[in-house]
């Protein structure tokens, strides 16, 4: 498999590169002028004398065609320091590790090992992550930090649970320091945990030179995790079963259409919203008729199906509320208002503004906000940011920036 790593090498190596003074220490290594012989002296014969011209202007323009040469070494510094790289490997990686949404979700049943068989269109958005690798001098143990207090930073977290799994089925024994930037909310049914784990699993790959292929990260990645091995699609498929049966879709939702995301600062746990789940709850609409109808129809509030909105709004009666309210309040702004996951997240698509009251009203003061769009990858790349990404904020962030 083709390895993307040396693309970063311009941006991981820059001590390699030149430093203004360069071009002044390659010039002062120019040959100085040559002196006159002593044919060139007043007095010497005309030929003489032509000689010594030809001789001098050919001296200078060598030295002219040298210093032209020299003068810019940016070319040959870059080529020393692609050759450190290769020769070196690689020690550092930083990597954009983006969320998803469920524009559909369906559960079609109950499974004999407890489980719930799903049939779901999930796609990449431009909320994401930034994980941070670095390779250990260690090889006995990962070290991994985060900006956000409460996630855990042990064998529990995903990140740590997929090297693990990388270095099992490979026989690697690289180590790393990782650290996690963390802007996705947690509890959120948007699978930021699960694109963690697919991104440590993409990154460790890299270092160890692309020796497993795209297809063995995506089979072993459902070892770990029901939504990871999705991530691993080009960012938008349909899932069935646990979510580990991964089809791409030929037609991924257009980039240029925007989403806002509203979640209040509770959680959903997954787990208590499964409880509560009752299949013949459920929507009775076709997985591969709302595939259809959205690839070739777009967005409609009838298609953002999510059979596990009833389980979640008992669980947490105010998200209910959360939703009508900006159903309520958009006044067509969005093509559909639904949850994703299991919740918390409610997702506004169409427009990439929150409602007026999401800002005036004091019992939404603490609400997680975010504008997005939709997002995929070519094959053999990872995720990227894209340039125009704004940074989540809340109300509070909201109004200092104002000010400021």
């Amino acid at each position: 498999m083709a390895c993307s790593a040396h693309l970063l090498s311009q941006s991981l190596y820059s001590s390699h590169r030149a430093s203004p003074a360069a071009p002044r220490s390659l010039r002062s290594q120019a040959r100085p002028p040559a002196r006159a012989s002593p044919a060139a002296r007043p007095g010497s014969s005309a030929r003489g004398c032509r000689g010594v011209s030809l001789r001098v202007a050919a001296t200078f323009e060598q030295e002219r065609r040298q210093v032209e040469v020299s003068y810019d070494p940016q070319a040959k510094f870059n080529q020393l320091a692609d050759q450190i790289d290769k020769d070196a490997g690689m020690t550092r990686l930083n990597l954009f590790s983006p969320c998803k949404i469920n524009v559909f979700l369906r559960i079609t049943g109950k499974r004999p090992d407890g489980f719930h068989d799903l049939a779901s269109l999930f796609h990449v958005i431009s909320l994401g992550d930034t994980i941070k690798f670095s390779l250990s001098p260690s090889k006995s143990r990962d070290r991994l930090s985060t900006n956000v207090p409460g996630v855990p930073v042990d064998e529990s977290n995903l990140i740590i649970k997929a090297l693990n799994l990388y270095r099992q089925k490979t026989g690697t024994d690289n180590f790393f320091w990782i650290h996690l930037d963390k802007k996705v909310p947690t509890g959120a049914g948007l699978g930021g945990g699960s694109s963690n784990a697919a991104t440590a699993l993409w990154a460790a790959n890299q270092f160890a030179g692309c020796i497993a292929s795209e297809k063995d990260l995506q089979e072993w990645s459902g070892e770990i995790g029901s939504d990871i091995p999705f991530f691993f699609s080009r960012g938008a498929a349909y899932c069935t079963g646990r979510g580990e049966i991964v089809e791409d879709i030929p037609n991924p939702l257009p980039e240029n259409l925007p989403l806002v995301l509203v979640k209040p600062p509770e959680a959903c746990p997954t787990s208590e919203v499964y409880k509560r789940f009752r299949l013949e709850q459920a929507s009775k609409a076709d997985p591969l008729t709302l595939l259809k109808e959205i690839t070739q129809n777009g967005i409609s509030q009838d298609v953002c199906v999510n059979d596990l909105e009833p389980p979640a709004f008992e669980v947490l009666p105010s998200l209910k509320r959360l939703k009508k309210r900006i159903i309520a309040a958009s006044r067509d702004d969005y093509n559909a208002v639904f949850m994703s996951g299991s919740g918390s997240t409610i997702v506004g698509i169409g427009s990439p503004d929150p409602p007026a009251f999401v800002y005036d009203d004091e019992d939404y003061k603490d609400v997680f906000v975010s504008e997005a769009c939709f997002l995929t990858r070519d094959e053999n790349e990872w995720y990227r940011e894209p340039i125009s990404s704004k940074a989540a904020f809340n109300k509070d962030e909201l109004q200092a920036s104002v000010i400021d």
